[in-house]
């Protein structure tokens, strides 16, 4: 049986991430920052799997010898923990620091410990962002990064993801490529929606949540490229398994969809809930975002139509994502069942 290592494990990737080796037949060694949350989890995952195989122990990103340890007789890593908070930190090092070093601590750890690859989790954000003039009718690919340098255009956590996923292939040409030994990918998602399986739940799904109890009254004009989280899993797992992904950028995306065609989604899907249906100003957008940190992370979308072509997962990985309706709806569904949002 072969042996995984999940980082991250109590998140909304990496618990989707998990359940998905259970079943598969992978052994999976999920890593927390604090082990008191292990039965909680245990008890999320084994709803969805068997965890007769699940092992859970406790690492910080920021200390390399915790990872030493974790990565003993493992085959494989998924590294997918990295901050990703509902507001914007006081300080950039908050979350470009852990998710940097960590990152870095990750790969060392793994390659000493004879790890055959490890998939790390970037995100879009270091495709899409610090562009000028580039957006609208246009759509990227994995060639494409995000210049981290443009602070108009970027947010702490985009400048996280960048930078983690630049350090993860540097390590990965200094000290792998070409030297037949562990192997890297990375996969990149967009806005990760679909079925949440506790209530700590992904940022993402703040999204669907907000349109669902009355706390977003009018739907901003901007867009998001959307997945399933099932989809993203599924990926990470293709990713580790084939020799095709060594050494690729893959991104993981199934559309591009405006926040007002997400809330046209929900009001067919739940037409008894009170769905908003007006647009929110441009102009009044940018006032909240002087009050509100969630709001003001959100105003560099506006005018922007960011795209991106997952066509490298499609026909490299054969991979056959759901359609951002299904991501919606079954985020909304979830999110109802868990008890967040009211029947």
């Amino acid at each position: 049986m072969k042996k995984v290592v999940v980082t991250g494990i109590t998140g909304f990737i990496g618990s989707h991430i998990g359940v998905e080796l259970l079943n598969r037949g992978y052994a999976v060694r999920g890593t927390m920052r604090d082990l008191t949350k292990a039965s909680h989890i245990r008890s999320v995952i084994e709803k969805h799997a068997p965890t007769t195989h699940l092992e859970l122990v406790e690492a910080d990103l920021l200390n390399l010898s915790d990872w030493k340890a974790v990565m003993q007789d493992v085959d494989y890593v998924q590294h997918v923990a990295s901050p990703f908070p509902r507001t914007i930190p006081k300080r950039d090092d908050d979350l470009v620091k852990p998710a940097v070093d960590g990152t870095l601590h990750v790969l060392q750890a793994a390659l000493r410990a004879g790890v055959t690859k490890t998939i790390v989790t970037s995100s879009i954000a270091a495709v899409l962002y610090g562009k000028k003039n580039m957006y609208r009718d246009s759509t990227y690919d994995e060639e494409t990064w995000t210049d981290h340098e443009v602070i108009a255009d970027t947010t702490a956590y985009i400048r996280s993801k960048t930078l983690a996923e630049r350090v993860a292939w540097n390590f990965y040409e200094n000290e792998c490529y070409g030297k037949d030994k562990m192997q890297v990918s990375t996969v990149l998602p967009g806005a990760v929606l679909g079925p949440i399986l506790e209530d700590d739940y992904g940022t993402s799904a703040e999204i669907i949540l907000k349109m669902m109890n009355g706390s977003l009254p009018m739907i901003p004009r901007i867009g998001f490229e959307i997945v399933d989280v099932r989809d993203v899993a599924d990926l990470h797992i293709k990713a580790m398994e084939s020799p095709h992904a060594d050494g690729q950028r893959i991104l993981a995306t199934a559309g591009y969809t405006t926040m007002a065609s997400m809330a046209q989604t929900l009001r067919q899907a739940f037409p008894d809930r009170k769905i908003p249906s007006r647009l929110l100003p441009n102009w009044l957008m940018r006032t909240l975002g002087l009050v509100d940190g969630s709001v003001r992370q959100a105003t560099i979308e506006i005018g922007a139509e960011r795209k991106a072509n997952s066509a490298k997962a499609r026909n490299l990985l054969d991979w056959q994502p759901r359609s951002p309706k299904e991501a919606i709806i079954t985020c909304a569904d979830s999110l109802i069942n868990q008890g967040i949002v009211g029947e």
